[in-house]
């Protein structure tokens, strides 16, 4: 199954990490980023190299930036711990992005957060980056940095490019940027609809009460897998000949579309 959520937890609130994973959170992302106080970030790297004795399937570590005071330690405790995905934030340049996993073991993935108009624009070259596994969306960094005010359907070109970059690069559906309004489930399962009907397979997550909205809402529905189990066992009966379900011809787009949710 692909990820669906990525719930935040703040790098040097060392209490909050064992929560995190108990929540039903497909990924927990500890963040040595924007978290972080400056004055904070050296004692927080050390406490989750501590925390990280014991691996941790579940844990991605989103690191500092390329070129920031802290990346190269963070990217060395990295390689040092049991981790097996990174999180690059400002993610704008695929050569970065090859040196940051040529400095990781080889089985760690990376998860590129792309939050500027560079970075929009180089999305081709830092999905084709090898060691990248997946595109995620920092909406709201990106619309500061483009000078655009809303995350809504101000964004929708920008949410499109990920969709089709992704998909080019073969890579899993991205993850759609962050909904502020922790406490509002109305505004969380809007923004899942929306993410999931362009093309998104996730999304980030600031709260724990955010998560089993984001699950449910990018997982099929009991329909759509009755849907997709009609589908594949018409095909069975009849391989080779054409076959309609519900009055409607099935052709190899629908099959490949009732495939992706049976394995979802």
């Amino acid at each position: 199954m692909i990820a669906r959520s990525f719930l935040f937890v703040p790098g040097d609130r060392p209490e909050r990490f064992d929560k995190a994973l108990a929540t039903h959170a497909h990924r927990v992302v500890i963040d040595l980023e924007d978290a972080v106080a400056v004055d904070a970030k050296a004692q927080a790297r050390a406490q989750i190299a501590h925390w990280l004795r014991e691996t941790h399937e579940r844990v991605v570590i989103r690191v500092n930036a390329f070129g920031t005071p802290w990346h190269e330690e963070d990217v060395a405790m990295i390689r040092a711990a049991n981790v097996r995905a990174v999180m690059v934030p400002k993610a704008e340049d695929a050569a970065q992005l090859a040196d940051i996993a040529a400095r990781c073991a080889d089985d760690v993935e990376l998860i590129a957060l792309v939050e500027s108009v560079a970075g929009v624009v180089r999305m081709r070259e830092i999905a084709q980056c090898g060691r990248v596994a997946r595109l995620a969306f920092g909406s709201f960094d990106f619309g500061v940095d483009a000078g655009i005010d809303g995350t809504g359907r101000e964004l929708d070109y920008v949410r499109s490019q990920f969709v089709i970059e992704s998909r080019f690069a073969g890579l899993p559906p991205p993850i759609d940027g962050v909904t502020l309004a922790t406490g509002d489930l109305d505004a969380i399962n809007a923004d899942v609809l929306d993410a999931r009907r362009f093309g998104f397979g996730g999304k980030l997550c600031i709260h724990p009460k955010q998560v089993d909205a984001v699950n449910d809402g990018f997982a099929p529905s009991a329909a759509e897998r009755e849907w997709a189990a009609r589908v594949l066992a018409a095909l069975e009966a009849n391989p080779r000949g054409a076959i309609s379900v519900d009055g409607k011809l099935v052709d190899k787009p629908i099959v490949d579309r009732a495939r992706r949710i049976q394995a979802a």
